[in-house]
């Protein structure tokens, strides 16, 4: 215990002397980052209150008494950790007071517990926004998703009580919908990808051109999912150009497969080329046991060109082409939950649902049950009426100007602001036809000139943390609000929103 206590005292500030420490010396200076801190930022720092000054207080026992005190306590910490960051950047001129931090933290607390906090209002114009989820489920998806909560099928034979295929329903549906012969759903196309390869593919080499090495969002890149996979990356010709001779040149006696990637999220331009998924499926013929392989990315199941969107490789198509297997995101084009879909010859998909990996990659009842109801839309021609992502694709210009008209006659006038519809371009992001833009119709609203001191990054800022959240985009220094991507019944909540933040011309 002795030593113990030397150590501790060692560790305390003061001068050591000898048999332990000299209490009364000054405590040493700061280091690092702290050493330099400006003298006001010091003084905003301290005068943010502590946990229990905040929770002794009428807003704090308010809270506690509404929410728990110990869910107040870890909110509270969280909003402090945030002030002091912020405070540090010499974002603030003061420090907020109690009643400030009081709605903070209240704010916090109902994002995890109010389920209305969990709805986010799309107003940015990215239909498939990567931030906010992808694609919106469908309210059938919704009502399975709640259904499947409880007990369900799962995994039985409901004729005699047998196990039974997890996924058979949603196999069913993309044997009707694409033609393939068997199919398999994982949590992301990314797993997808890796698992293919590992199950078809690992100890021999797989060819891609040089065109296609992707990288997708979080810097994955296809050939660290190559490496993992276990096969062996063959890159062949350039950037730019792919010749078909270039991939019948590098078949051998190691070669596995083919693989085809679609650069869903990008566009080689001018003097480029490479041979299509029906060129690749041609080397089959001279080549036995040759695999093709097509990780479409965010994969299509019918042609967007109808809603004047440049169209994506279809499902279907690839399939038809001859290749082997095909992989693409459930969560973007189909408009499922977030998944990776696997479709293509029997005995491949067998031989990947026999991979130990297949079980660690698989998804839950929740995912299978939403994306059977998805797929059940497509099937049954009533996509482009329920699936909110095709329903905003088939909005008229008409119905939006109608929709920007009321959007701006329920905010009203808003002192210290302009406010004007303008004639903008939605895209459809997550990677789908980056190129092309959708004419789209916008609510503007930016600082009139007696309110100089409005910043529309703070606004954006003020808006992001509402109750529901509403996201916009900043173009010379305007708030943007799309109408294409609302939502049924966001009109209304947004209209209320912006009232509120930016009421008396302050943007919070």
């Amino acid at each position: 215990m002795a030593g113990a206590a030397r150590s501790l005292q060692n560790c305390l500030p003061g001068r050591k002397v000898r048999g332990g420490f000299d209490s009364h010396a000054p405590p040493p200076r700061l280091k690092g980052k702290h050493k330099n801190m400006p003298e006001e930022t010091s003084s905003l720092l301290g005068k943010l209150p502590s946990i229990s000054k905040f929770l002794n207080s009428p807003e704090g026992t308010a809270l506690c008494n509404a929410h728990g005190c110990e869910t107040v306590k870890f909110a509270l910490r969280q909003d402090l950790a945030s002030l002091r960051k912020r405070i540090r950047a010499g974002e603030f001129d003061s420090a907020p007071g109690i009643p400030s931090i009081a709605s903070s933290v209240e704010k916090r607390i109902l994002r995890t517990r109010n389920p209305e906090a969990r709805h986010a209002i799309n107003a940015s114009g990215i239909l498939l926004h990567t931030g906010l989820g992808r694609a919106p489920l469908c309210e059938k998806a919704v009502e399975a998703i709640s259904a499947a909560a409880r007990h369900t099928p799962l995994q039985l034979d409901l004729e005699n009580g047998t196990r039974a295929l997890r996924e058979e329903k949603v196999e069913e549906l993309l044997r009707e919908l694409t033609g393939c012969e068997a199919a398999t759903v994982l949590n992301n196309n990314a797993a997808a990808t890796m698992l293919l390869l590992n199950s078809c593919c690992a100890g021999r080499e797989t060819i891609l051109s040089r065109g296609q090495l992707i990288e997708i969002g979080g810097e994955f890149r296809m050939p660290d999912v190559m490496a993992r996979s276990g096969t062996l990356l063959r890159e062949i010709g350039t950037t730019n150009k792919t010749h078909l001779r270039d991939y019948e040149k590098a078949v051998c006696e190691q070669t596995a497969a083919i693989l085809h990637v679609h650069t869903s999220n990008y566009r080689i331009r001018g003097f480029s080329s490479t041979p299509d998924i029906a060129e690749l499926c041609k080397l089959k013929k001279t080549h036995p046991g040759l695999l093709v392989l097509d990780d479409l990315g965010s994969g299509a199941l019918l042609k967007l060109s109808r809603y004047g969107v440049p169209d994506e490789p279809l499902v279907a198509d690839s399939l038809q082409a001859g290749a082997d297997l095909v992989c693409f995101s459930g969560d973007k084009l189909i408009c499922g939950p977030q998944s990776g879909i696997i479709c293509g010859r029997r005995e491949l998909v067998e031989q990947i649902r026999k991979n130990p990996f297949a079980r660690m990659f698989r998804v839950c009842k929740l995912t299978l049950a939403a994306m059977e109801a998805t797929l059940s839309e497509f099937v049954a021609g009533s996509f482009e009426k329920n699936l909110p992502l095709y329903a905003e694709l088939a909005r008229r210009t008409e119905d939006l100007e109608c929709d920007v008209k009321k959007l701006s006659e329920a905010v009203g006038q808003l002192p210290g602001f302009s406010i004007s519809t303008r004639e903008e371009l939605c895209y459809m992001g997550s990677g789908s036809a980056p190129d092309e833009g959708i004419p789209g119709r916008a609510l503007a609203i930016s600082a009139s000139p007696d309110n100089p001191n409005f910043k529309a990054d703070d606004a954006a800022r003020a808006f992001r943390k509402e109750i529901p959240p509403v996201f916009c985009r900043i173009k010379d220094e305007a708030l943007l609000f799309e109408t294409r991507t609302l939502l049924p019944g966001d009109l209304e909540r947004l209209s209320k929103v912006i009232r509120k933040v930016l009421a008396q011309g302050k943007s919070a």
